[in-house]
This record gives structure tokens, sequence and C-alpha cells, in this order.
């Protein structure tokens, strides 16, 4: 993950430490230290993206540990960081590869990340993607239908 911030502080303050170590371990993260999660979410973390609801500590190990054993690659780029208080919104860029995906090149998808902290660790996760344009549409006849739909979507619009 490649840091390129622009943070968003409405009262001047400063990061907290749950954020500065988000973006830190995030910058890093990959399947050989996964442990560094550990560092980062308390031990009864929520975390739902659009696929699953997990909580605890171990089950978001467990989908971490089975979601870069099958990635090739997968970079992160923040683009924008908006906090205030106890919460963040992190927008960011997303570029993988997956080697059943897009004919194993790299897919690129948008992002953001509503977090919340206390104290050092972070308490919430909840990511939000376009779930098409990551998976969907780079699986080979799944991907050919959702052009097709689009295509026609566009033309009656």
């Amino acid at each position: 993950m490649n840091a390129q911030l622009n943070i968003t502080d409405d009262n001047n303050q400063m990061q907290p430490p749950w954020l500065d170590k988000f973006i830190d371990i995030y910058s890093q993260l990959s399947v050989n230290n996964l442990h560094l999660l550990d560092e980062l979410y308390h031990q009864d973390i929520i975390f739902i993206d659009p696929m699953h609801s997990l909580q605890g500590i171990a089950q978001l190990k467990a989908y971490f540990e089975n979601l870069y054993s099958n990635l090739t690659s997968c970079d992160f780029t923040i683009v924008q960081v908006i906090h205030e208080g106890n919460q963040a919104a992190i927008y960011w860029q997303m570029k993988f590869c997956h080697p059943q995906l897009n004919k194993g090149q790299k897919v690129e998808v948008s992002g953001s990340s509503h977090i919340q902290g206390d104290s050092n660790k972070v308490t919430y996760h909840r990511d939000y993607v376009d779930v098409g344009a990551m998976l969907y549409e780079h699986i080979p006849f799944i991907g050919k239908l959702i052009a097709f739909i689009k295509r026609r979507a566009t033309k009656y619009v």
C-alpha cells in the first residue's frame, strides 16, 4: 500500500494512534505478516465487507489468511483520510492479482472504509466496494454477461 495521504480533520487535531497504525500496517500487509493484525485490531473487532460480517480477531485473521493466500499481489493506495473524534473515513485504491480473475492480470478497484478506534486499537471496520468491479466482471462467462447488460442499459439512459 502506498500512503499518498490527504488527511482532513475539521478540528485540526492530531490523528489518533489507531489511525496512524491502520495506515502504517495496511501499507505493508501481506500473507507473510498477518500477525500485524493483532497489533491493529481489538480482540472483539467488528469487520464488515460486502460479502462477510465477522466478529473477533480470530475470525478476521482466518479471513485475511484465506484472502491473501489466493492472491499473487495486493497493494493499496490511500487517497484520502477524513478523521473526526474516534472515527475515520478512508478512501483507497486497491490493485490485486488473482490467478482466476481477469486472466491473472491486475484488477483495480476503488473503495472506502469506515473505521472506529478506541485507544490504540481499531474496534470497527466496514469496507464499501463495488463487488461487481472487484470480482464478478472478471469471471470469464459472468463478466461477459455483465458487460452485455451494461451496454444494453446505457442504450436506454
